[in-house]
């Protein structure tokens, strides 16, 4: 057990050391940000001063160096754009990132959950019909392009949610829908596939057999098992969700790390943007890396063919 967790380690921290070097020269191809913070029609001089103040004259290498040293303790480096450190930047972002995460990942759940049950129950049906074009439309339209139609419709057409911005419920149901809608789509079509699995094994079958009612069989026999792969994916996926609200948070000017990051980007803000992506990355590596272990620890299959 102990190789296979060393050995999931070292491919976790290679991953993380490989994208950090993605990012780290992807940003710098985006732009010059000392261009950007002088003056119009200032001289080389001036630019190539801002760039020594912003530490951009050092070799690469060095740079890459400082990243990941001060990225190991902690330190996400400072903003080019607003002075501050990066770090004090994100925890006044995050919570509108969770929280919009979370309300996400609720509808997901509370929609993808009961609609997946209910197809498996009612295969090939209406509803399985119903669920199969729900989790089609989920799972293949683009987020932005929700987000552009819900806007249109319920903001410009109708006039009962705000467009953008942030402070109350309506500001936050489009955007939480947006980003819950593809996660409810995966989410039911896990849950039909597990409830079918399960209500066609025997234990099922001998409790129908010894008369219990069918909602007892679902709810507490047959649910209970099939929400594990469930359960599972959506620990996954409210990490996943945190990476992919940046399209929502900017459809939605929804003030999130995300929004911030593709501000970042825009001004060839260095820090924000290679902060953002690496500890996203380490949130989602971690995350994998224990599911991994626990997997290990559940069935030894698992470690010994590894």
């Amino acid at each position: 057990m102990a190789r296979y967790i060393l050995r999931r380690l070292a491919y976790s921290l290679l991953s993380i050391f490989l994208l950090s070097l993605t990012i780290f020269f992807f940003v710098r191809v985006t732009g010059d940000p000392a261009m950007l913070l002088v003056e119009p029609g200032a001289s080389p001089d001036d630019i190539e001063t801002m760039r020594r103040q912003l530490g951009l004259d050092q070799p690469l290498w060095v740079q890459y160096g400082h990243f990941v040293a001060s990225f190991v303790t902690g330190d996400l480096g400072l903003s080019f754009y607003y002075r501050t450190p990066v770090l004090e930047l994100y925890f006044q972002r995050l919570p509108n990132s969770l929280l919009l995460a979370a309300v996400a990942m609720g509808l997901s759940l509370l929609i993808g959950i009961p609609s997946g049950i209910l197809a498996a129950v009612r295969v090939d049906g209406f509803w399985d019909s119903a669920g199969k074009i729900f989790s089609l439309l989920g799972l293949s339209l683009p987020q932005f392009w929700v987000g552009l139609v819900l806007i249109l419709f319920f903001s410009v057409y109708l006039g009962w949610l705000p467009s953008s911005g942030s402070g109350s419920v309506a500001h936050l149901l489009m955007p939480a829908f947006t980003l819950g809608w593809y996660f409810a789509a995966a989410h039911m079509r896990l849950t039909r596939s597990s409830m079918l699995d399960v209500l066609g094994s025997e234990y099922i079958k001998l409790a129908r057999l010894k008369g219990l009612p069918e909602a007892l069989v679902i709810g507490k026999h047959a649910l209970k098992n099939a929400l594990i792969p469930v359960i599972t994916l959506a620990g996954i996926n409210l990490v996943v969700m945190i990476n992919v609200a940046v399209v929502v948070e900017t459809v939605f000017a929804w003030p999130g790390i995300g929004l911030y990051a593709v501000n970042a980007l825009i001004t060839s803000d260095y820090a924000p943007v290679q902060g953002f992506v690496l500890t996203m990355a380490v949130l989602y590596v971690t995350l994998n890396l224990a599911i991994d272990i626990a997997y290990g620890l559940v069935d030894p299959r698992v470690r010994l063919d590894s």
